[in-house]
């Protein structure tokens, strides 16, 4: 049976420097110019999976309990899961290889349905505090955690991954996939003073190992 080539709904006018086939997704490692940060990845390809269960505090993923409340997420093995509601989370895997998961009829792949994207490096909260009046540096959360709320006015789910300042500051941002390309633009926009750039997956991956050291 032929593959069928998958595609984000994302697309960027930069040019693409290096790309691979991956899952059959279209993978940009790397654009041309990518400019010092900050950067926004397009992350289509990560797979992303929904998870419903009204004994939902009973469940492991690749190993990781379920986070006992809305809005607290915990990151391990390349592996985020964020408690979305009282029968609800969302998982991210971000590595390139996927952990061995079990999965039954509680879990949905999205990842065709959503959009998901990274924005991350120097000056990237002034940035969201352009596009949304949600607190991604509020103090006394302990990062990472999940916001469920409006970016430039579309429903979306947000993690921050890092609160810090100078590189390290970051989030990752999901919503549905009709937004992608009102919401691409919004951020680019918003970015431009602060020299925002597109970027390729190899970009996020040097970031997300950053952030594990």
């Amino acid at each position: 049976m032929e593959n069928i080539l998958r595609q984000s709904a994302v697309e960027f006018t930069a040019r693409a420097a290096r790309t691979e086939i991956r899952d059959n997704w279209p993978v940009v490692l790397q654009y041309e110019q990518e400019g010092s940060g900050p950067w926004l990845v397009d992350l289509a390809h990560k797979v992303r999976l929904d998870l419903q269960d009204s004994n939902i505090d009973t469940r492991m993923v690749a190993g990781v309990a379920v986070p006992e409340s809305p809005g607290k997420s915990v990151y391990t093995n390349k592996v985020l899961v964020n408690r979305m509601n009282r029968t609800q989370a969302s998982i991210y895997l971000l590595g390139n290889e996927h952990p061995d998961l079990v999965l039954d009829h509680a879990y949905t792949d999205v990842s065709e349905a959503t959009v998901f994207l990274t924005l991350f490096g120097p000056r990237v909260f002034s940035i969201t505090e352009k596009l949304t009046a949600l607190d991604f540096q509020a103090p006394g959360i302990i990062a990472p955690f999940l916001y469920q709320g409006p970016v430039c006015h579309v429903p979306c789910q947000i993690v921050t991954l890092h609160k810090g300042a100078g590189a390290s500051g970051g989030i990752l941002l999901s919503c549905s996939r009709g937004y992608a390309q009102s919401i691409v633009r919004a951020i680019l926009e918003s970015g431009d003073e602060f020299g925002l750039h597109p970027a390729g997956e190899e970009r996020f991956s040097k970031w997300l190992e950053a952030l594990e050291v």
